[in-house]
């Protein structure tokens, strides 16, 4: 609260009460401040819920899982599975695609016998229908539409294969369809190696901030624009529908291997109302070495500057998909034009000290409000302590997107053509825990 009453305090002293002679930042700060509108936004979040009344059509819900495996750890891929046959509310089916997985260094197929004999059995005793196809490597669309373009569940749920559900995931996942203008639901993904190092910390404080932050704002307004592929619930006949177009998306000529999500989501938004469900949590690996960590994030920047190509061509300008591009693109213009316009300006220039200080401040206040949202999210496996932590580091990762992805995103913006390949999983890139025996 007493950041809130600063920021309000220093919007007024840099806008409506600044002196004459102020050189005209204020206006910058002011922009500055506008364009985290979703801040206030997200905390207007609630989980969706349900009443007795509605609770029968729920439950009569045929819901399909649809799991891609590529390259995955075996360990990792086993604790998926379990994950999702001991939901608490079933579901009907279970649908493995094999895309070809290959060990990277000797080439020979990784073919998963133990895992793919473990989930036909258990979901045999658990009364669930379950499939393991392999089929050659072509992506992770083809991979999914292999088995959801004819599949007759009434709800799909997209899960990936290095990521483990809450027992109430599908339960809780559910529950916003009871409106029938929903057509998709974004799970709530957070880092399951969160404390593995530096990187997984760091990766935490960016992350969640994002998915209990800007994705709950856009909730709140009934417009998700990009659910995380990791887990996301849609409307089986949405998806159906756009069976033989989805997987064959190209860009200047390229398929497009990269930015599924997105593109369900838009076919969900086109439709009728994307959410944000936060009580259908995933726990999901994110990457514990530097050289995976920058090209998955080279390949999300890439697939998300195509996406932001897509909005701004297709949707009206009424539409919020239309003015995120908008809003994503003034931030980083302004933060490289404001450098240029201190240095151009002798006046300015004078000020290059205090103007610096006072940016950091800014930048550290920015970065603490944003990272409320950390608490926001309870795990039995993080003390107060150690939330109180990662708040602390919110400057660090501040600096690190600042300095580190800022500049990557611009090289990611002026190559955004290569989309015909992930990029990663080339080999198995990060390895959960072997189970205790």
């Amino acid at each position: 609260m007493a950041v809130v009453c600063w920021a309000t305090w220093h919007l007024l002293t840099v806008t409506v009460w600044r002196d004459s002679a102020d050189p005209g930042l204020g206006f910058v700060w002011l922009v500055s401040f506008l364009l985290l509108w979703w801040l206030p936004v997200c905390w207007l979040e609630r989980p969706a819920g349900i009443t007795e009344a509605q609770r029968p059509g729920i439950d009569r819900l045929r819901v399909t899982v649809q799991i891609p495996v590529y390259n995955e750890d075996p360990h990792a891929l086993r604790a998926c599975l379990e994950s999702v046959l001991a939901q608490s509310r079933r579901v009907q089916r279970v649908r493995v695609v094999d895309d070809g997985s290959a060990d990277g260094e000797t080439g020979e197929p990784l073919l998963y016998a133990a895992e793919r004999a473990h989930l036909l059995a258990q979901a045999g005793r658990l009364g669930i229908e379950a499939t393991w196809d392999r089929t050659e490597n072509r992506g992770k669309r083809w991979a999914q539409m292999h088995v959801l373009a004819d599949d007759d569940a009434d709800v799909f749920v997209t899960l990936d294969s290095d990521s483990v559900l809450d027992e109430r995931a599908v339960a809780e996942g559910l529950k916003p369809f009871a409106d029938p203008r929903v057509k998709s639901v974004a799970g709530l993904v957070v880092p399951l190696n969160m404390k593995t190092n530096l990187l997984t910390r760091l990766t935490t404080v960016l992350y969640v901030p994002f998915t209990r932050g800007l994705r709950s704002a856009q909730s709140v307004l009934g417009s998700v624009l990009i659910n995380s592929g990791t887990l996301a619930f849609y409307r089986a006949d949405v998806v159906r529908r756009h069976a033989g177009v989805y997987e064959r998306e190209t860009f200047r000529g390229v398929p497009m291997q990269m930015n599924d999500d997105s593109m369900l989501t838009m076919y969900a938004r086109m439709e009728g109302r994307t959410v944000h469900q936060p009580s259908a949590v995933c726990f999901t690996l994110v990457p514990d070495r530097t050289r995976h960590y920058f090209r998955q994030q080279l390949r999300w920047m890439r697939g998300t500057t195509v996406r932001h190509l897509w909005w701004l061509r297709h949707m009206p300008m009424s539409s919020l998909a239309f003015w995120m591009p908008v809003v994503e693109y003034a931030h980083l213009i302004l933060a490289l034009l404001v450098p240029i316009a201190v240095l151009a300006s002798p006046e300015l220039r004078l000020q290059t000290g205090s103007l610096a200080q006072y940016a950091v401040v800014i930048g550290c206040a920015m970065n603490y409000l944003i990272s409320l949202r950390l608490f926001a999210i309870r795990r039995t496996d993080e003390t107060l302590g150690h939330q109180l932590l990662m708040f602390l580091l919110s400057p660090l990762a501040g600096l690190w997107r600042l300095t580190v992805l800022r500049p990557l995103y611009l090289y990611a913006m002026a190559t955004c053509w290569q989309v015909g390949t992930w990029g990663t999983r080339d080999r198995v890139e990060v390895r959960a825990p072997a189970p205790a025996r």
